[in-house]
């Protein structure tokens, strides 16, 4: 068992507050991602979650044990890092042994320690551990090279494999893939989630990359400002934002957000369209979003909206129109395949409408409004 609790975890450095109060819950056998832009907090909570950091108020729980003040060695936890941290001049299988004797080594014999032991007898038996280790990480082959001799994703998989070797509690990685091409990237995605079944341990992982959360989680705490905004499964947080600024960074493009009105019957008007929902606000200036799968290219009509194609991007599959609206600032993205219907070129004066069961509603400050579709003859009585 491994269920994480942190509580009202607060961290300061000098005068800048990084965490404010921060609540989170893992359960035993997790996947959960901390996301969010840099300076957001999100390796201090990892740190202070490993013991490499104190908090300056709040509880550290593992299993319902209080380890706040406890030294990061008597925590059981493996962190991975970005930089993989593995010791230039050992071999792979030195390095993946080396945690396995530290854990039962004082603090005086560990200086010593590194290196000559490899040469001694008493330490063949934890040669099996490793081997099996490896074998999961497909890096047998690897084993007898040095660092220096690996291509970056084998020495991401070396660190994998001595953090895995010790059987941890749970696994912590800060940012491990960002080091790694783009291309290499998407495959240890996904060798980390077979890995991640595989083990069925705790994964606490912290990334800047939105696609890393959004592909890997079972849930995802959207950070930012030093506070956690939203906690759920990815699909929840990508359909249903809490806030606008949850719904800006979370998706690729991001959410188009149209500036609108609410009338004197409740409806949301942008531009000549008048959509038939209801937002229970009193302020008369809103915003609406609306991800660019959600908007589909039309005739003119009384409910579309123009504007001019400003740029296009063409990524095989699927084409992203950008297109300037009057009066908004930023472009409006529309996602459309390759082969759906006209093809628009630059500056063309197109039409296009929402889909309305998907459109979400903010206030001024960014708070999600809660809205519902209503018949017309609902808005006319």
């Amino acid at each position: 068992m491994s269920n994480i609790r942190l509580n009202n975890i607060a961290k300061r450095f000098g005068q800048t507050e990084v965490l404010k109060g921060v609540d989170l819950d893992i359960e035993d056998k997790e996947f959960v991602t901390l996301v969010g832009p840099s300076g957001c907090g999100k390796s201090t909570l990892l740190r202070i979650l490993a013991g490499l950091e104190q908090p300056d108020e709040g509880q550290v729980l593992i299993d319902g044990k209080n380890v706040t003040t406890t030294r990061a060695a008597d925590r059981n936890l493996s962190m991975v890092f970005q930089s993989y941290a593995l010791y230039p001049h050992l071999t792979i299988r030195q390095n993946m042994m080396t945690p396995l004797k530290l854990r039962d080594l004082s603090t005086s014999q560990r200086l010593p320690f590194i290196g000559p032991f490899f040469a001694r007898k008493e330490y063949k038996d934890l040669l099996s551990q490793v081997d099996r280790t490896a074998n999961i990480l497909k890096i047998t082959e690897l084993l007898d090279r040095k660092p220096g001799q690996l291509s970056g994703g084998q020495r991401q998989r070396a660190a994998l494999g001595r953090a895995m070797v010790r059987n941890p509690l749970a696994f912590l990685m800060d940012e491990p893939l960002s080091n790694l091409d783009a291309a290499l990237r998407v495959h240890m995605r996904a060798e980390l989630t077979q890995l991640h079944q595989r083990l069925g341990a705790t994964f606490v992982y912290v990334t800047h990359d939105q696609a890393e959360a959004l592909t890997m989680s079972d849930r995802m705490a959207v950070m930012m400002h030093g506070k956690i905004l939203q906690y759920g499964s990815p699909e929840d947080i990508y359909q249903n934002p809490a806030t606008a600024e949850v719904a800006k960074f979370i998706g690729s493009p991001a959410i188009n957000i149209l500036s609108a009105t609410v009338n004197d019957y409740a409806q949301i008007c942008i531009d000549n369209l008048v959509l038939d929902l209801f937002a229970p606000t009193q302020e008369p200036k809103i915003s609406i979003g609306a991800r660019p799968e959600h908007l589909s290219f039309s005739d003119k009509t009384p409910s579309s909206i123009s504007g001019f194609v400003h740029h296009i991007e063409n990524l095989g599959a699927d084409l992203f129109y950008h297109l300037k609206i009057k009066d908004e600032e930023r472009p409006v993205v529309i996602r459309s395949a390759v082969g759906n219907g006209k093809r628009h070129q630059i500056d063309d004066l197109v039409h296009f409408e929402l889909d309305l069961n998907s459109t979400l509603a903010f206030a001024s400050d960014g708070t999600r409004l809660q809205t519902h579709r209503r018949l017309m003859d609902e808005i006319a009585s």
